[in-house]
């Protein structure tokens, strides 16, 4: 019996897979006979099987992103491994706390750990809004190729093991939100920080879905490569987008959340309507705005992070206010605005596909910690006096400029009972 487990440093330090495994036969390429029971241990009733056959015949509710990357990732692995054999699977998935939003009910005990257990089954945990499905995605995907595959065939350590796990997770993401997205929340959980450029979605458009045929050789063709058709561009890494000294990225939940697919979706036929011209010329404006922010961070010109943060919040809103959704809402512009004027505070955004859901800050890292005590005053007074009901919190959360990494299982002994 062997295990692996895998952390994904995105934004809230990341998810972690741990795997269990024991060995049965397993058929060639195609997934059947093969048991996973993932269990997200800290929520209440979450205990979820999958019976992977050529035809679906479980019963049981699906999870679109675990069942998709369990289709993806372990018809990947069949067709690389020896005769097709293949184990079965026992997966602990944990999160950590800053994934969930304060609205989920939570244990009393401050002390609950790094992992709290939630008195409510998955479906009535709310999120915060930091890319978890993507953080999920990956971890799962890299847990499950450390473990069935050797070494020589697959380390997340490496650029080639880093470029596998990068575009089975992309590709599995993708299958399991619609296919709609940037891809970048999948990237950082890979690459950690850094400058991102979306592969063209003609890359994915020829995958058949899961069992039809032709869809495991084309599944691999597609993760290795073979015909070099990944046109994404990565830039970054651990030094070279780190913040400078003194600067920290800290993230706010807003406790109400956003339908993402739905808004980008909108976004997205907007950019394609009648409009499109004007579109094209707002999002080619943004692009610059957030290289030049780009630019400061990296060379440590923090004096200009206010200016060039309130310039990208800018076209943010153009973009909202054309397109009809609410990319930075009101509400935020009101929250962002209060929070620019707290000492210490550089600024900040509506990240991700924007919303309601959460705040992303840029502000001082200072050692006696005067910035964050400010920072959490004006949040208070905001969610008691000026919040329109909504409570806003700091997370505890920074960011993180590593990606995926291996970790010893000994860090987690206590979840693994």
């Amino acid at each position: 019996m062997s295990r692996a487990s895998l952390s994904v440093s995105s934004a809230a330090g990341g998810f972690r897979s741990e795997t269990d495994m024991t060995d049965i036969s397993h058929g060639g390429r195609r997934l059947h006979s093969h048991v996973v029971r993932p269990r997200p241990i800290h929520l209440a009733d979450t205990h979820m099987s999958f019976r992977f056959r050529a035809r679906r015949g479980s019963k049981i509710q699906a999870n679109s992103f675990v069942e998709t990357t369990l289709s993806y990732a372990l018809t990947y692995i069949a067709a690389h491994s020896a005769g097709g054999r293949i184990s079965a699977a026992r997966l602990i998935v944990l999160a950590d706390n800053d994934y969930y939003s304060q609205s989920t009910p939570t244990p009393a005990d401050p002390a609950r750990g790094r992992f709290a257990k939630f008195a409510v089954p998955l479906s009535g945990a709310n999120k915060t809004g930091l890319g978890s499905s993507a953080a999920l995605v990956t971890s799962l995907t890299a847990a499950l190729l450390s473990h069935y595959l050797p070494r020589d065939a697959f380390d997340a350590s490496t650029p080639e093991g880093r470029r596998t796990l990068h575009n089975l997770a992309q590709a599995a993401h993708c299958a399991a939100q619609g296919k709609v997205g940037s891809g970048f929340d999948v990237a950082a959980a890979v690459y950690g920080s850094c400058t991102y450029r979306r592969f063209s979605p003609a890359v994915l458009a020829g995958l058949p879905e899961p069992g039809a045929p032709g869809f495991s050789d084309r599944l691999v063709a597609t993760v290795d490569d073979a015909a070099s058709t990944w046109d994404v561009e990565i830039e970054g890494g651990d030094d070279d987008l780190r913040l400078p000294a003194g600067v920290a990225l800290r993230m706010c939940d807003v406790d109400c959340g956003s339908q993402t697919v739905g808004m980008v979706k909108k976004m997205l036929a907007w950019r394609a309507g009648d409009d499109a011209e004007r579109a094209t010329q707002l999002w080619d404006e943004l692009q610059h705005r957030n290289e030049a922010l780009a630019a400061a961070l990296r060379h440590g010109r923090a004096d200009e992070l206010p200016g060039l943060l309130a310039a990208v919040r800018e076209r943010v809103r153009d973009m909202g206010r054309r397109s009809g959704v609410p990319v930075e809402p009101e509400a935020q512009t009101e929250l962002l605005d209060a929070l620019g004027g707290v000492e210490g505070v550089y600024g900040g955004v509506v990240p991700g596909a924007g919303g309601y859901d959460a705040l992303a800050l840029l502000m001082r890292d200072d050692d006696g910690g005067d910035t964050v005590r400010r920072v959490e005053a004006r949040l208070a007074a905001w969610s008691r006096d000026g919040g329109k009901g909504s409570r806003v919190r700091l997370l505890d959360v920074k960011g993180e400029t590593e990606g995926v990494r291996l970790e010893s299982l000994d860090e987690y002994r206590g979840w693994l009972a």
